[in-house]
């Protein structure tokens, strides 16, 4: 897998265990982020109560997705709970190319394939208050039958395992703090060094050293 190609906009990668809010954690970011974009993923597993195609996933058949993954269409892929789940390489590059701040909502293993791709990304990895907690939302949902709620703790548990390799860890204890500790990380990424060099050199129209 090739890396995207290059630009001034910051790859993010942001994973989670199942249940622990990551989607209603980024919807908040993206309303106060205008500015960023969001890879919306494909994948193969149904649509949830209250999801919209487009805007939550894009939901293809596992012959497309197949076919997808023959084109080199995706910049990384995965296989989880038995479904295919996908990040479409070219809206990416192009926002990336044209300075935007871009956020992959992905699981552990697309982040592996994308950092090892993508050497520059950033990450976070948003824990829950603790492992009884996240039983306890997996369970309350009520959209799974209990031996598919063990399946995915048992999923978590080794996604837990990797939270080292992630830049920043936030947990979501409180809703409201957990999107302000996102949001402190995405705006301070902005103003390191290497950042703010890249946008000078862009505004006075110089030369890279």
């Amino acid at each position: 897998m090739t890396e995207p190609s290059g630009g001034s906009g910051q790859l993010w990668v942001v994973s989670a265990p199942s249940g622990v809010g990551k989607s209603t954690i980024l919807k908040a970011v993206l309303e106060q982020e205008p500015e960023l974009r969001f890879s919306v993923s494909r994948t193969t597993r149904a649509p949830r109560p209250g999801e919209v195609p487009g805007r939550d996933y894009h939901f293809i058949s596992r012959t497309e997705f197949e076919a997808g993954i023959g084109a080199g269409r995706f910049l990384e892929w995965a296989r989880v709970h038995d479904q295919f789940y996908g990040t479409d390489r070219a809206p990416i590059e192009t926002w990336l190319q044209a300075g935007h701040d871009v956020i992959l909502d992905i699981d552990v293993q697309g982040a592996r394939q994308v950092r090892a791709a993508a050497p520059g990304l950033l990450s976070v990895f948003i824990l829950p208050p603790s492992f009884a907690i996240l039983e306890q939302r997996l369970r309350g949902r009520g959209t799974e039958a209990p031996d598919q709620v063990a399946r995915r703790l048992g999923v978590a548990r080794r996604e837990l395992e990797e939270v080292t390799s992630y830049d920043y860890l936030i947990v979501n204890d409180r809703l409201a703090e957990a999107v302000a500790d996102c949001l402190a990380v995405i705006r301070a990424a902005r103003l390191t060094r290497l950042r703010q060099a890249e946008r000078a050199r862009a505004f006075f129209h110089l030369e890279r050293p």
